[in-house]
């Protein structure tokens, strides 16, 4: 592809996916949303639903309702309904597994699925002004404040608590919270984000990589578990600063290009621009597989880089954006993916995991809503 594809980028949102995920997707006979599907579009017999993936598919209908697309109010209405229904404890939080059929199968109180009830919560506020919606995002930061707080800052991951603390789900809590920030106005969520951009500074980013396991005193573990690099999170926490700066005011343009820095260095493969699923704080690839996300995180990384610094992003968009319609949309039916590859670019499942429609929409919508400005230059 020569140029950045915006119209394959809008025709594969808004003429494949919605329209396939909405009429696939949707589990008719028990609720919700399907764990993942079949290549040929049907369910898989997988016999769970995460909570994770019913607040992402929740999202994704719910920001098709703002961008304009019309069956988007009723799906996401249908898969805020089911979360309230299914998924909520009586203490107040929210289970992390369902059966099939919608029963609860494990309570546990995790900060990576509350993360996600808020992204959820506040899109779906955004797309309807529904009270109730915003009601359960601030009843689920008040779960995880009151329960789940580190004393070293932060939270616990899961509860109960492990003495293991985690990036991940922070890095999508400061998602969340600027998401219910820009949807409600309500400082609290703002300044929950901010919390975690000051924790991201000082403990998570070393100034040469992201860690994602640390003792409960936010020390980096230097096992191999504790010396494995996501290179996609570097690229996802670029997008996230660049949100924060844009609702904070606050600059952190000079803190972004580090974290591109070391994820273009050791995490983007120089053939084929796939981004590796895990390498070593060191640089040593660890796993050269590519799962279809860690593309998108790199697409939006290279969009914040360009509002928060002005470099051109077009090359990367170029480079991820034909590596996913020539690899992993090129052999499937149209809103389908393959979702992993090995080193050599073979396939490495059949399974589509709807989970990853969360990361596909939002990179292309950025693509999208930055293409006026992308064509001028």
């Amino acid at each position: 592809m020569s140029e950045v594809p915006f119209a394959a980028v809008r025709d594969w949102m808004f003429r494949d996916a919605l329209p396939f995920w909405a009429a696939h997707g949707v589990d008719h006979l028990y609720g919700g949303f399907y764990e993942e599907l079949n290549p040929d579009g049907s369910p898989t017999a997988c016999s769970f639903k995460r909570v994770r993936v019913m607040c992402r598919q929740t999202y994704v209908f719910s920001h098709a309702a703002v961008l304009g697309w019309r069956e988007g109010a009723r799906l996401s209405q249908l898969g805020a309904d089911y979360l309230v229904k299914h998924a909520r404890t009586a203490d107040g939080g929210w289970a992390r597994l369902l059966s099939r059929e919608g029963a609860i199968i494990d309570a546990t109180p995790d900060l990576y699925d509350l993360a996600f009830v808020i992204f959820a919560m506040a899109w779906r506020y955004r797309a309807s002004k529904d009270p109730d919606a915003l009601k359960q995002a601030r009843a689920t930061l008040d779960f995880i404040q009151h329960t789940m707080r580190a004393p070293a800052g932060g939270f616990w991951p899961p509860l109960p608590q492990s003495n293991v603390l985690l990036q991940n789900p922070h890095m999508h809590l400061a998602e969340a919270c600027l998401a219910a920030f820009e949807a409600s106005a309500d400082q609290r969520f703002l300044d929950q984000a901010t919390e975690i951009v000051a924790l991201l500074q000082s403990r998570i980013f070393d100034g040469h990589s992201v860690g994602e396991r640390f003792s409960a005193d936010w020390l980096r573990m230097h096992d191999e578990a504790g010396r494995a690099i996501e290179p996609g999170h570097h690229f996802e926490w670029i997008w996230i600063l660049a949100q924060y700066q844009g609702l904070a005011g606050r600059d952190v343009s000079g803190f972004a290009p580090a974290l591109a820095d070391f994820a273009e260095r050791c995490g983007v493969d120089l053939a084929s621009h796939a981004v590796y699923d895990a390498v070593r704080d060191d640089g040593v690839v660890l796993r050269g597989s590519a799962r279809a996300w860690t593309s998108t995180e790199r697409i939006k990384a290279w969009l914040a880089l360009y509002e928060l610094t002005g470099r051109d992003p077009r090359e990367p968009l170029k480079q991820s954006l034909g590596l996913l319609f020539g690899r992993y949309f090129a052999t499937s039916l149209p809103g389908m993916w393959i979702d992993q590859f090995d080193e050599q670019g073979a396939p490495m499942v059949e399974a589509v995991p709807a989970s990853i429609v969360y990361h596909l929409f939002l990179a292309f919508s950025e693509v999208l809503r930055l293409e006026p400005r992308l064509r001028t230059l």
